[in-house]
C-alpha cells in the first residue's frame, strides 16, 4: 500500500485551485479591513497621464489606434527575447566551455531579428502603419461647353450685383404687420373623435 496516492490528479488539481481562491479571498479581505477609505474629488477622478480629465469620455475613436497598440505589442513582447541573448552571449564561463556557443547565439539572434524586420517591413508595406489621410478628389464634369465661355462670363462684371453689407436693421413697415397680423388662423382639416367605453354606466 506504501507509495499508492490516495488523491488523483483530478484531485490535486482540485485542491490547487480552491487554495488559490482562498489566497486571492484571503488577500482581498485584508487589504480592505486594514486599508484607510478617505476618498475626495482629487481621487474619485479619472487618472489622464497626470491632467485633469476634460470632455466626455464617450466619443468617437479612430480604430487605428488599436492597429498599432497591437503591433506595438506584438514586437515590444518579443524583443524581451533579447534578454537571454544577451545573458549568453556575454557569459564568459559558457563561452570558455564551448567557443560554438557564442557563434550559435550571434547566428540564432541574426535570425530572430531578421524576422522582426521582414514582419515589420510587410506590415509598413501593407499600409496598416499610414494613418487615414483624405485624399482630395478634383470634380470634373462631362459638359461640352468651352473654358473661355466660363472666363467670359466671369469677367462681365454688370451681370452681377452685390448688394453692399449693412449692419443697420431694415425697418419693417406697419402695412407688413398688419397684413400679417390680419391672415385668420387655419381650421383643422380633421375633427378628433373620442370613443366611450361600452362598459361605462
Amino acid at each position: 500500500m506504501d507509495g499508492i496516492s490516495q488523491i488523483s490528479e483530478f484531485g490535486k488539481i482540485l485542491i490547487f485551485l480552491i487554495t488559490g481562491i482562498l489566497a486571492v479571498a484571503f488577500a482581498f479581505f485584508v487589504s480592505r479591513r486594514l486599508s484607510p477609505n478617505n476618498p475626495n474629488a482629487e481621487k474619485l477622478t479619472s487618472y489622464e497621464c497626470g491632467e485633469e480629465p476634460t470632455g466626455s469620455a464617450w466619443m468617437p475613436f479612430n480604430s487605428r489606434f488599436y492597429v498599432i497598440a497591437l503591433i506595438f505589442l506584438l514586437f515590444d513582447v518579443e524583443m524581451v527575447f533579447i534578454l537571454p541573448w544577451a545573458t549568453v552571449f556575454g557569459d564568459k564561463t559558457i563561452i570558455s566551455i564551448d567557443n560554438r556557443w557564442g557563434w550559435l547565439s550571434l547566428i540564432e539572434m541574426f535570425v530572430f531579428l531578421g524576422i522582426l524586420i521582414l514582419g515589420l517591413v510587410y506590415v509598413w508595406a501593407k499600409g496598416d502603419l499610414d494613418w487615414i489621410k483624405p485624399k482630395p478628389v478634383i470634380p470634373t464634369t462631362d459638359t461640352q461647353v468651352p473654358v473661355s465661355l466660363y472666363d467670359q462670363l466671369n469677367k462681365q462684371q454688370s451681370a452681377y450685383k452685390v448688394k453692399d453689407f449693412a449692419l443697420e436693421l431694415t425697418a419693417v413697415a406697419p402695412e407688413q404687420t398688419a397684413t400679417a397680423t390680419a391672415t385668420p388662423l387655419r381650421k383643422p382639416m380633421f375633427k378628433p373623435t373620442f370613443k366611450k367605453p361600452d362598459n361605462e354606466s
